[in-house]
């Protein structure tokens, strides 16, 4: 590799940080504002672009900038690790602007200018990270990334969400910021020991740090645990992932920044970095610390997917998704051997590309229709053909079905707990095993969305057993028939003509102009007979209550009750007098109920979980391509699950014109979806594979490890 001064690495990073100025200076200005986010997106990624060719032939790009302590300074260099996430985040965040246009304009957004500049500001970050040239520099930039994204997960300034962003920072700033500080102090001590301190990143390893691990490996191991767990927080490794899943208060765009692009990505760069380029992966196997980073790995991986499996919010079961899947990442780098590596770094862009697939098209459904629990979503795939499609391309993926990203991937990392469990460990096997187990958990969690989607109506929607009700389930509706606490009242003798014409839905019919009048002629007649009823039952209570002169009293005037058994046989139930008023002879059943979910939540809950806000429900004049919703008005006037009548069928070509949702979110699903597809099938066509092996091969260079 030949380094070259090179003032590129620091455009990359500026680009979007001068941007966010002029971004806050539009404010007046939603077009122009949103014009110089897209623009920043594009000349980021035509700067990072740049420097591809000459890293993939050997060069590395330096930016010096400021020296802190002998053998320490502020430096950003793009070698190939670097340019693998950089290149990725870079590019989806064209893909992620776009989207956030309509989903913020969609929903009429309040505070969309802020929310503009702090993204463009923790695309900054991110690229600071990704081209960090030692331990101190991924440090601060991993800080300020965390600062830059809490306004954007507060975003919607609820006392949920300011309490998740607290948390978020109290995780990933003062807990995973402060062990990865720890970790690098205690890096630069153990090289100082054996030479001139250090804590700059070596393609294979610091070899400083290798023979300090030899003399020390106690000390060692330790600077590797505060690393990987520092890392490990914004990776989402358990139990450092509570902030991940309430973060979920944030738009959908926020989630898609988090889980796909930058912040868990930053996390599981941080521990490659750590594995490849500080100890190197022949050190980190000699420690046996790479075994036990895999292991954690695996029971992340394995109990994220057990609890996805119960979550019926849509965002809370792809928050959990994530936890797992990133984990996949953590479980390769612990692999020692080619195709563990090779499968953990092509995880990174093949779950960044199908994992924003997926929350692009949470999203969508959220704008459309204000749907966020799956068990509300029975038939909604006629509604929105082409999201719930992208949508299952996209989780097929996730479960590593074959011609999708995730095949690819998790077939490498197979193999390298394979061999590993031949060559050198029976940990191994267990390893593969684990990546086999969460493929069939993924097809759990998932294949309960796309069936409801598609294969289920609004008005037969079919509970699932494993998921949302004990073992043998029960048959439910999305289109319910009006329930009450104690079950359906039985029909009267007097009124079953009556009943013949009522509504089943509890609503008047159409066309019904008695209806009212009926109503209001009835009421003195009701109101007479219960008047009548209540006389009679107040006369017979007078006449059962004694006089005083009747009652038993004893010597000192006090009352007491008697309790003699008389000539009842209490063998026997008593007699049960029917007075006609108990609950049970009202509402003999409760079979017929329908139940929408095995675990309702209170409305403000939901309502915080599921980002509905005051200003979610309203549609302003800034609302991008929507005079084709004249007609779908109905889906925008409810609030979670089919509108009244069921969900509007929209076909062929009719989704893709525009009416199943505008093209500025449409057309990212579209992107994310193709991406990913086209890693799964020809992954070396799309440069990942052949940046992502170049990365492996130098690091196992002398190892005598090779595919």
């Amino acid at each position: 590799m030949t380094e070259v001064e090179s003032l590129r690495p620091l455009v990359a990073v500026l680009v979007s940080f001068v941007a966010s100025g002029f971004i806050v200076a539009s404010y007046r200005r939603p077009n122009l504002r949103e014009g110089w986010t897209l623009l920043a997106a594009v000349g980021k990624f035509a700067a990072v672009a740049s420097m591809l060719p000459g890293v993939l032939g050997g060069t590395v790009y330096v930016s010096n900038l400021l020296a802190f302590l002998p053998g320490v300074q502020l430096t950003l260099r793009a070698d190939p690790l670097g340019m693998l996430f950089a290149f990725l985040a870079s590019g989806l965040w064209i893909v992620t602007s776009l989207y956030s246009i309509g989903y913020m304009r969609g929903l009429d957004e309040p505070n969309q200018t802020r929310y503009f500049a702090a993204f463009a500001v923790s695309l900054s970050t991110t690229m600071g990270i990704a081209f960090a040239g030692n331990l101190v520099t991924i440090f601060v930039f991993y800080e300020l990334l965390s600062i830059a994204t809490y306004p954007l997960v507060a975003h919607d300034e609820t006392a949920e969400a300011r309490s998740a962003g607290r948390k978020y920072l109290a995780y990933t700033m003062f807990g995973g910021g402060v062990l990865v500080l720890a970790g690098t102090v205690l890096v630069y001590w153990l090289t100082g020991l054996v030479g001139e301190p250090t804590v700059s990143f070596s393609a294979g390893g610091i070899d400083a740090l290798a023979t300090a691990a030899s003399t020390d490996p106690l000390m060692a191991k330790i600077a590797f645990v505060l690393l990987a767990v520092g890392f490990g927080v914004k990776a989402g490794l358990m139990p450092l992932h509570q902030w991940l899943p309430e973060a979920m208060v944030a738009p959908t765009p926020v989630s898609g920044l988090l889980h796909a692009v930058a912040v868990v990505k930053s996390g599981a760069f941080g521990v490659s970095r750590l594995v490849l380029d500080v100890y190197g992966p022949e050190v980190v196997f000699d420690l046996g610390v790479g075994i036990w980073l895999s292991v954690a790995a695996a029971f992340t991986l394995t109990a994220a997917s057990v609890i996805a499996l119960r979550k019926d919010h849509l965002k809370q079961r792809l928050a959990y998704s994530t936890v797992s899947q990133l984990s996949y990442i953590l479980l390769g780098l612990g692999l020692f051997g080619w195709y563990g590596l090779v499968g953990a770094l092509l995880h990174i862009p093949a779950h960044a590309f199908m994992k924003l697939t997926l929350f692009f098209c949470a999203g969508c459904i959220h704008v459309e229709t204000h749907t966020d629990y799956i068990s509300e979503m029975a038939g909604i795939g006629k509604r929105m053909p082409v999201t719930m499609g992208a949508f299952t391309v996209a989780a097929a993926g996730m479960a590593g079905i074959p011609l999708v990203a995730g095949f690819v991937s998790k077939y490498y990392m197979l193999i390298g707990g394979v061999r590993m469990g031949a060559a050198l460990t029976p940990v191994g096997y267990y390893l593969a095993g684990a990546l086999l187990l969460s493929g069939v958990l993924n097809i759990a969690y998932f294949w309960p969305v796309v069936y409801t989607a598609f294969f289920e109506s609004e008005e037969s929607h079919d509970s699932k057993p494993l998921v949302d009700f004990p073992l043998g389930g029960r048959t439910t509706a999305t289109v319910e028939s009006p329930r009450t606490d104690g079950g359906e009242r039985e029909p009267d003798d007097d009124h079953v003509a009556d009943d013949d014409h009522a509504p089943v839905d509890g609503r008047a019919e159409e066309g019904d102009e008695n209806a009212e009048d009926a109503a209001e002629a009835s009421e003195p007649a009701d109101f007479e007979e219960k008047t009548t009823v209540a006389e009679e039952d107040t006369a017979v209570a007078e006449e059962t209550i004694p006089d005083a002169e009747d009652v038993a009293m004893d010597p000192d005037g006090v009352v007491r009750p008697d309790f003699s058994p008389g000539d009842r046989d209490f063998s026997e139930p008593a007699e049960r007098i029917d007075t006609g008023d108990y609950a049970v002879d009202k509402n003999p059943s409760d079979a017929t109920v329908g139940f929408r979910d095995s675990t309702p939540e209170p409305e403000d809950d939901r309502g915080d979980h599921d980002d509905r806000g005051d200003d979610h429900g309203r549609h302003g004049d800034d609302r991008i391509d929507h005079d084709h919703h004249a007609d779908d008005s109905a889906d925008h006037d409810h609030h979670g699950g089919p509108p009244p009548g069921g969900w509007e069928s929209i076909r062929g070509l009719d989704a893709l014109l525009g009416r199943e949702t505008t093209w500025f979110m449409l057309a990212p699903i579209l992107t994310a979806m193709t991406l990913a597809v086209l890693v799964g099938v020809v992954p070396t066509e799309t440069g990942f594979l052949e940046l992502i092996q170049l990365i492996v091969d130098t690091r196992l260079e002398g190892a005598g490890v090779g595919p």
